[in-house]
């Protein structure tokens, strides 16, 4: 039992403390709120924008906006059935990526009338505008409507500088013109926005750059921390541990040689596309080719788990403190990928990569390598790689996380032939290396081929019947 804001004893409803069973009932009769949406049944393009609207918030209640599932227009549920399935769409709503900003909301069943029905509560957000699906939707009385450009200057203008994230902050030391402009409108806008709404826009380019939170304001054409990550030329001149160090490592502890070193930075999409490239380039992959001539492909890492952890390092890294880079080591028989910044919001080192649970330290970073096509969908990232890690036979990523640092190992599968005893395999790396294990009888054959990574590097190799695993000529 607790106390609500009129001053009455009631117990709150299942939904959360925001409202009281009696509110709850209240609202889904109120056919004239604009705190209130009611859905018959579920459509998810409905729901999404009622989500995106409510967290709005532009008449400033400050108060959840609810939205009601199984209720018709008259407040009477409708015998939806409210089983689990339906409340895991509902809560998917959230983190599909459709919806930016990520909505604060919850969602549960409740009994209004008798009947069973889903309430979502939305709650106001804190960085608005929130866009679902490159719109932004408002509540004007009892419906819904797309966003005016004075509408939309007034949720910017709801933003305080205290209340938002580090990577929204401007960063006085630079301006508009260390920014590409051209990235953003020939590559961002586009994937950012429908055509239909690029169509008809005709704000200045520093409203655009101000709705995308690429600078301050219109008004204060600042480039913000995000701005200068995905636009700037070279960000690392104004953040200085914004870039990847990769090591290849012959041996397995940090003082033994160093065979490859590269510094990755740049913009954004061009620096995972670096990233990337670095990462294929080590990945080693073997083809078996029997007698029968069919093809049995093993890799000592799915590329695909690694990509998932260097992007989640790259989006949930500490920007704001100290100059360290991302570091990538590449091991004999295993990668660490070393993080800046520990637990942030609710995670802690004790519920670290559980499914479901997510925090963003970026969440505005976060929006733009979903934009980028970085990230298909928010908080998979991790039981991706798991799954891909399984499917290869490789145990899971293993993680030590405090309060500076996230470290993720991932070792090399064992039973890849390059590390196991056997004739007939070769060792090698590259871009385009294939390891080949002839059937008997075949005879020596030479080689040579470029990798993409190292273009300045011709790699050479030769494939005697049944020699003993070598290094790479």
């Amino acid at each position: 039992m607790i106390v609500d804001r009129r001053g009455d004893t009631a117990e709150r409803s299942s939904p959360g403390a925001d409202y009281t069973a009696t509110e709850l009932a209240a609202l889904a009769a109120d056919a004239d709120s604009d705190r209130v949406e009611r859905n018959a049944s579920f459509d998810g393009e409905t729901v999404r924008q009622a989500i995106c609207a409510f967290a709005n918030d532009l008449p400033s209640h400050q108060r959840p906006g609810v939205v009601f599932v199984g209720v018709d227009d008259d407040g009477a549920p409708t015998g939806l059935e409210i089983n689990d399935a339906l409340l895991l769409r509902l809560a998917d709503c959230k983190t599909d990526g459709n919806i930016l900003p990520l909505p604060t909301m919850t969602v549960a069943k409740h009994t209004l009338r008798g009947q069973e029905v889903a309430v979502i509560t939305v709650a106001p957000a804190e960085s608005p505008p929130v866009r679902c699906r490159g719109r932004i939707w408002i509540r004007v009385g009892p419906r819904r409507a797309i966003a005016s450009a004075q509408d939309e200057r007034i949720l910017n203008e709801k933003r305080r500088h205290r209340d938002v994230p580090f990577d929204a902050h401007p960063i006085r030391a630079a301006t508009v013109d260390d920014l590409d402009t051209r990235r953003f409108e020939f590559l961002y806008l586009p994937e950012a926005f429908s055509p239909d709404v690029l169509a008809k826009n005709d704000r200045t380019l520093e409203e655009r750059l101000a709705a995308t939170k690429m600078i301050a304001s219109a008004d204060d054409p600042t480039p913000t921390v995000l701005g200068l990550l995905v636009l700037a030329r070279k960000p690392t001149d104004f953040l200085p541990g914004a870039y990847v160090q990769f090591l290849r490592v012959a041996g397995e502890e940090r003082g033994d040689p160093i065979v490859d070193s590269e510094r990755i930075e740049g913009p954004l999409d061009q620096l995972m596309a670096d990233l990337d490239a670095i990462l294929r380039a080590h990945v080693r992959t073997s083809v078996h080719v029997g007698a029968a001539r069919t093809e049995e492909r093993r890799a000592t890492y799915p590329l695909a788990a690694l990509r998932e952890l260097a992007r989640n390092a790259v989006a949930h890294r500490s920007y704001e403190s100290g100059n360290s880079p991302i570091q990538v080591y590449w091991f004999d028989e295993h990668v660490e990928i070393i993080n800046p910044g520990g637990c942030y919001g609710d995670i802690t080192p004790e519920n670290f990569g559980e499914p479901g649970l997510v925090a963003y330290r970026n969440p505005n970073l976060a929006d733009a390598m979903r934009v980028l096509g970085l990230v298909q969908r928010y908080g998979v990232g991790i039981p991706l790689a798991r799954r891909q890690l399984r499917a290869n036979n490789q145990p899971p990523p293993q993680y030590r996380v405090d309060e500076r640092w996230v470290r993720c190992a991932v070792r090399a599968r064992a039973d890849w032939p390059g590390n196991v005893a056997g004739g007939g395999w070769r060792m090698g790396s590259g871009a385009c290396d294939v390891l080949v294990r002839e059937p008997s009888g075949s005879h020596c054959r030479q080689r040579q081929w470029q990798s993409r990574a190292f273009p300045n590097v011709l790699f050479k190799d030769s494939m005697p019947v049944r020699p003993k695993p070598a290094p790479m000529i």
